[in-house]
């Protein structure tokens, strides 16, 4: 999924805020007034993604999160799909990004226990059929079975940025597992 030396596997939606250090996507927002995505070339549909990622700068006003089974929404610097939250409030959250515009599951506290708000963090991200499931740090944060008819089963998978302050989002050992 990214070969730890360049983002020549990803489209870069705004350049000079994405590079690449030591094997580890580093997404720098100097203060966005809208919300910015790293997108995967390729689309998925069932998956198990894992990826460790660090937040820097103010944990309780900065945001970001990794999306899935996404799509560019028409005429909009903005996508559409799931997104595992993270920042502010939405650690551990599964959010609805420019659909439902909503959090679907909040994080289970045992979850938020684990969180090292400056340090290293993990999400384990499993895409199965209609279920989704959320992992923060190993302990299970969020998990949702979609009943709507119509939601997109395949997308592809970003790192945002969102907009607000200056912070800067660090992600490493992005790796993926495709299911049947």
């Amino acid at each position: 999924m990214f070969n730890g030396r360049n983002l020549d596997e990803w489209i870069v939606d705004t350049p000079g805020l994405w590079r690449v250090e030591n094997g580890v996507i580093i997404g720098k927002s100097p203060g966005l007034k809208y919300n910015d995505f790293l997108r995967t070339r390729k689309e998925y549909r069932n998956f198990v993604l894992k990826v460790t990622f660090r937040l820097t700068g103010d944990a309780n006003k900065s945001n970001s999160g990794v999306q899935f089974r996404s799509k560019p929404l028409e005429g909009s610097h903005e996508v559409i799909g799931y997104q595992a939250d993270m920042g502010q409030q939405y650690w551990g959250c599964l959010y609805d990004e420019s659909r439902r515009k909503k959090v679907l599951v909040q994080a289970s506290p045992q979850a938020l226990a684990t969180l090292r708000k400056s340090g290293w963090n993990q999400y384990v991200i499993t895409s199965d059929g209609n279920r989704i499931t959320l992992e923060l740090n190993g302990v299970k944060s969020a998990e949702w079975v979609e009943t709507e008819p119509n939601i997109a089963a395949s997308g592809f998978i970003a790192l945002q940025l969102h907009a607000g302050p200056p912070f800067q989002m660090e992600f490493r050992n992005l790796m993926i597992r495709e299911l049947r």
